[in-house]
């Protein structure tokens, strides 16, 4: 049991002395060492082939996030649903006359079939022909998204794995390790409470093999530079070598930390860092990690204390990266930690601290380098241009070749889809008619004043302009624009009254020939004045004269239809109709100018013949 006076986690020996409990370390109070036993290594080459300054851009952070192909593969299958789950909503919404946006969307959708355009469902016996439909519109994109999304994954192997790194391992000789010379600086922290006043021993360096004849012991400071400084995790050793040319196999370095008043030596665990840098400091390879009991890998809490030493063992492999100018670097690995005397419960602790022979830690550096052998590393391209475009038409191929499976499958299932593209186009020249037509009946009201087609057409009736005086606008100088009226000795209006009775005509008086410009505005009143030709209550129905030669008949007439029926062709049957009835016209007014011009004749030839006979 602790005394009222020692902190918590930790027990009394010597009947007054306060020692922490196994692998707790003394900050303060007695906290549980909990070291990471993750054995870090790094080659110091960066193996990817494109690289940033990480000042500017932080690479690793996209590395971290783009780690493997299925980030691309993950987003390109959420965006290729996303699209097909808009078309799919689209199909519900209705095309109606061609005016709302959906249809519009829908119309855009057709517009980008790109990719089967020529290959929608036909009928045997039909010539080819280049279709666009809502259903290849949304296959054509659908196809576009999935060969975007491969062709990032694609990219992304040719950019990260576009070659293997080839290691060849040959057999070395002393000249060839002489030539390689690095920096070289070891680490070795003893996690604990003490500090650099307990370490004992330190100045030999042992080589060949301990008890063989190999065996030699050299100072120290003939091959490394080595200083102890205090951490916050404990006493921290240093071993320097600049321009270090490595000639041993094996080597020993060992020290010990013995027990001072009130400050017995004491640790939990060890914690290590190895560095090594080619001269041109521009490649640093290194390995560190921490270390708290030896290979037994229960994480049991210990201590370590006592004359058996503990034994760190490091590999160093020279290799030679011929695929960067044959860079020469040494590369430290972790090989073995063998624990020396340790303490697993409070009552074996509590002994070793009470016997005075055990009042040291014994610490054992062996670096075991490995000169038999050379790793020669060199990079090889798996991928060439012709793989390349392999692989690019194949995922084209696949792109497609799904998409129109699709395709052909529901235009064979459902056959309302076969004819879509005829659909929508009826519907937009329709609207496109409508607009055309609009565009004419202002361009018409505009020009010759008839304002009571707009009012008709706004309310849906149908127009009667029969009557109306048409009078062309010419427009002279910059602000003022008056309407000119041709002068005539007669003007002939013929009037047309829908429900005629057979056996009765109707007679109309002829307007007013003008003679005079007027402006716009009088002439349109005079209009007005005018108006449509109506029957009076008062006025009697006369015999028709049907049977006349010389019968003038009223104006064709015109199917006009409401909406956004009226076509294209039904404005050229129209015009087809007036044209007609003009050459009609035409053919009457020849007819009765040769009458009149006969009839002057004869009428000029009598008179003649009398003023000759008064003569004589």
């Amino acid at each position: 049991m602790a005394s009222p006076s020692c902190p918590a986690n930790s027990f009394v020996y010597n009947t007054s002395l306060c020692a922490c409990s196994p692998g707790h370390v003394l900050r303060n109070t007695c906290m549980l060492f909990e070291g990471n036993s993750v054995i870090l290594t790094d080659s110091g080459v960066d193996y990817y082939a494109l690289s940033f300054p990480e000042t500017l851009f932080a690479f690793d952070s996209i590395k971290k996030f783009t780690q493997s192909q299925a980030v691309f593969l993950e987003a390109t299958l959420v965006m290729l649903l996303t699209w097909l789950l808009f078309c799919f909503f689209l199909r519900f919404m209705k095309l109606s006359d061609g005016n709302n946006v959906w249809f519009k969307i829908r119309w855009w959708i057709s517009r980008l079939d790109i990719c089967f355009a020529t290959r929608h469902w036909l009928d045997d016996q039909k010539v080819v022909t280049k279709r666009k439909t809502e259903l290849g519109g949304a296959f054509s994109i659908a196809s576009c998204i999935l060969f975007i999304g491969l062709f990032a994954a694609l990219l992304y192997q040719i950019i990260s794995k576009r070659s293997i790194e080839v290691h060849n391992v040959r057999a070395t000789n002393g000249p060839e390790l002489a030539s390689f010379i690095n920096d070289m600086e070891f680490n070795i922290t003893t996690v604990s409470s003490m500090s650099c006043a307990n370490l004992r021993n330190l100045g030999n360096l042992v080589t060949g093999n301990p008890g063989f004849i190999d065996q030699r012991v050299v100072p120290l400071s003939t091959l490394v530079n080595y200083s102890c400084y205090n951490s916050s995790m404990g006493p921290t050793i240093v071993f320097n070598c600049k321009n270090c040319k490595v000639i041993y196999d094996h080597m020993y370095i060992s020290w010990q930390f013995v027990d001072l008043p009130n400050n017995p030596a004491t640790a939990v665990g060890f914690d290590f860092k190895l560095n090594s840098m080619d001269i041109i400091k521009k490649h640093v390879s290194f390995v560190s990690g921490t270390l708290k009991n030896g290979s037994n890998f229960d994480d049991s809490p210990v201590t370590f204390r006592g004359n058996q030493s503990n034994i760190l063992k490091f590999n160093l492999f020279p290799r030679i990266y011929h695929n960067l100018h044959g860079l020469k670097l040494i590369q430290p690995l972790f090989h073995e930690f063998l624990p020396g005397s340790v303490s697993h419960d409070t009552n074996e602790l509590r002994a070793s601290l009470e016997n005075s022979a055990d009042g040291l830690i014994n610490t054992t550096l062996y670096i075991n380098f490995l000169s038999d052998y050379v790793v020669e590393i060199d990079k090889e391209n798996i991928l060439g241009p012709v793989s390349f475009l392999a692989d690019l038409g194949g995922l084209y191929c696949i792109s497609l070749g799904i998409f129109f499976y699709l395709l052909i499958q529901c235009e064979y299932r459902i056959k309302k889809l076969r004819n879509e593209d005829s659909i929508m186009r009826r519907i937009r020249n329709r609207r496109k008619a409508q607009e055309n037509w609009n565009k004419l009946r202002k361009y018409v009201m505009y020009t010759y004043g008839c304002p009571t087609i707009d009012n008709d057409y706004t309310t849906r009736k149908e127009t009667d302009c029969g009557g109306c005086m048409l009078h062309s606008v010419r427009r002279s100088g910059g602000s003022s624009h008056k309407r000119r009226l041709k002068s005539r000795k007669d003007s002939i209006s013929v009037y047309k009254k829908t429900s005629l009775p057979e056996t009765k005509s109707l007679s109309c008086k002829p307007l007013e020939s003008t003679n005079d410009s007027k402006l716009h505005s009088e002439n349109m009143a005079k209009q007005q004045n005018v108006g449509l030709c109506k029957d009076s209550p008062q006025s009697q129905p006369q015999e028709s004269s049907i049977i006349d030669d010389y019968f003038i008949p009223p104006p064709p007439s015109l199917e006009i239809k409401v909406g956004s029926e009226m076509d294209l062709s039904d404005i050229q049957k129209n015009i087809k109709i007036l044209y007609e009835y003009n050459v009609m016209l035409r053919d009457k007014l020849l007819a009765t100018q040769s009458l009149l011009n006969s009839s002057s004749s004869r009428h000029t030839s009598p008179v003649n013949s009398s003023v000759n006979n008064k003569e004589t």
